[in-house]
């Protein structure tokens, strides 16, 4: 027995939200609206690599640290 999913917008479906949302918001307000979206897609990408190198162990073995240190 196959499963379906809940909800899968067809072409159809699409145009229809897409007017939707061409009503409510306006034509001007949609580019803000999709410019600010990429803008913290582009903000959380960067935060997310500055927390991936924080995570990454640096290039010195241990020993070599633990020489330093004395």
């Amino acid at each position: 027995m196959t499963q379906t999913l809940l909800f899968s917008p067809g072409p159809t479906e699409i145009i229809l939200i897409i007017l939707a949302l061409l009503l409510l918001f306006g034509g001007r307000k949609i580019p803000e609206l999709m410019r600010g979206l990429g803008k913290g897609m582009k903000e959380f990408k960067s935060a997310q690599k500055e927390d991936d190198e924080e995570d990454k162990p640096s290039d010195a073995k241990p020993a070599e640290k633990k020489n330093k240190e004395e």
